[in-house]
């Protein structure tokens, strides 16, 4: 059948409605185009704004340290790689990167990917299939659904850290293998998986457990190890993939664990064998950065003060800051237009804080991500608090009962 010019503008006339929809309800999303590079303040359109927006929280996307390990990887390597990793793609500096990083988690081996969501793609479907069950907590990051349901096994999503309810299904389940899938820092909350018990679970039902640690990796535990350091925890049932655009400040991501596992996941993990390899600068670079977190304690410490005279500053504020012992500490407003309204009104005072609205967050639960930055002074936090201080007249009236829903 022919497409016509009246087929055409039907479709781009439902494209017109659904955007309109989305508008109505306070849902339509828009780019804003960052000028220079990252750091507490972002110019927008000839305008600097003190940025509490980004994931760069060690404050290492800037430094000079990086930038140099790049410029050395480019002179060495050249642009790009211009295959994929099994082909010719896979450079010594790769290979580096990927022996590092084993190290620095302290596990028998490491798998570099393009992206973290291109890393759980590329980790279930490998590992899962048709008849196999996988255990999904409910707010889960999407790369972590997409790749359940594009692995074709079964799924169970569990309530939001219920372990009670988790177990009732692993004991249900009568899968040959079975998977528990989780972030391990919740990327709109900001608080930590309970680790310790999912892990004793895979142990007591024979379960895999895959740790998505994009939030914690370079944040939490010793010398910035992430989750399972953070919990102090180790386990060959482990499969740990960090990405390293957050705290590492560069780009990519990375599965780690046992010898045969990885081994497993390069021989079958789609999204690594049918795609070019990442550039050899990225891996040079990020070298860099495993040493600057290793050797840097005083950022996490720092991140962690930040956090705690945010929650002083704002313990009477009509708002409520969500439990995080993490660089991420959301604002609870409930309201979209609400969250829309406060972005705004700070945005007029030179500050940039996200809403984040459904569908991303349930529904009555839009709040304001508060992203903190090694980068940051207390300053820079104080200057946000007097700002949210000045702008209790936004606050909803419903909020008390959104909280409540969420909880």
């Amino acid at each position: 059948m022919r497409t016509t010019n009246t087929n055409i503008q039907h479709t781009m006339h439902n494209f017109q409605q659904k955007l309109a929809q989305l508008k109505e309800i306070g849902q339509l999303r828009t780019r804003r185009t960052v000028n220079g590079p990252q750091g507490p303040m972002l110019n927008v359109d000839g305008r600097d704004y003190l940025a509490f927006c980004s994931n760069d929280y060690l404050g290492l996307a800037n430094h000079p340290q990086l930038i140099a390990a790049a410029h050395a990887g480019l002179d060495r390597y050249g642009v790009g790689s211009a295959a994929s990793a099994l082909v010719c793609g896979h450079t010594e500096a790769h290979q580096q990167l990927e022996t590092a990083l084993a190290a620095f988690m302290q596990m028998p081996r490491a798998l570099f990917f393009g992206n973290g969501y291109m890393a759980n793609l590329g980790i279930i479907p490998a590992l899962m299939g048709a008849g196999d069950m996988v255990f999904s907590d409910s707010l889960n990051h999407a790369c972590l659904i997409d790749a359940t349901r594009l692995s074709r096994a079964d799924r169970q999503i569990y309530p939001h850290g219920d372990l009670q309810a988790l177990e009732t299904m692993l004991a249900a389940s009568t899968a040959a293998n079975k998977l528990i899938a989780t972030d391990a820092v919740f990327s709109m909350d900001g608080d930590i998986a309970p680790l310790p018990q999912l892990l004793a679970l895979c142990e007591q039902y024979d379960a895999w457990l895959l740790i998505d640690d994009a939030h914690g990796f370079g944040v939490l535990g010793a010398d910035g190890r992430g989750s399972l350091s953070h919990f102090g925890l180790a386990s060959p049932r482990v499969i740990y993939m960090g990405t390293l655009g957050k705290a590492a400040g560069v780009y990519g991501a990375f599965v780690a664990g046992e010898a045969d596992l990885i081994e497993w996941l390069m021989q079958r993990a789609r999204t690594y064998i049918f795609t070019t390899a990442s550039p050899p600068s990225q891996a040079t670079a990020l070298c860099a950065s495993l040493r600057i977190i290793e050797d840097e304690p005083w950022r996490r410490d720092h991140i962690r003060a930040l956090a705690q005279l945010l929650r002083d500053g704002l313990a009477a504020s009509p708002w409520r800051l969500m439990p995080s012992q993490t660089a991420i500490q959301p604002l609870l407003v409930g309201d979209n237009q609400a969250a829309l309204d406060l972005m705004a009104a700070l945005q007029a005072r030179g500050i940039w804080a996200p809403a984040i609205r459904p569908p991303t967050v349930p529904t009555g639960t839009a709040r304001l991500r508060i992203s903190l930055s090694a980068a940051h002074s207390s300053a820079d936090v104080a200057q946000l608090i007097t700002a949210l201080l000045a702008l209790t007249h936004l606050a909803p009236s419903t909020i008390e009962s959104s909280e409540t829903n969420h909880a």
